[in-house]
């Protein structure tokens, strides 16, 4: 299964001249590409699909979406044991 799951802005740099993202997701931390969401700032919560950032999310749906995840056990089945 491939998910949209949302994940925290942790720090932003260009490589080989893409913007890139350390995105955490509830303890486990993926690097993620920004070309989609560039003004994304760190802090902020983005969803990711398939490596991309594709849009920004306010904490509070970010952190439920995350809650119920992880509940569900998605979050382990997307990302293998943390």
């Amino acid at each position: 299964m491939c998910l949209a799951v949302p994940g925290q802005v942790m720090s932003i740099a260009e490589r080989d001249g893409t913007l890139m993202a350390d995105v955490d997701f509830g303890g486990v931390r993926k690097d993620v590409c920004l070309q989609y969401v560039p003004d994304a700032t760190v802090g902020e919560y983005v969803v990711v699909h398939v490596g991309f950032a594709i849009q920004r999310l306010d904490e509070q749906s970010a952190l439920q979406t995350l809650a119920n995840f992880e509940q569900l056990g998605i979050l382990e089945e997307e990302f293998g044991a943390k």
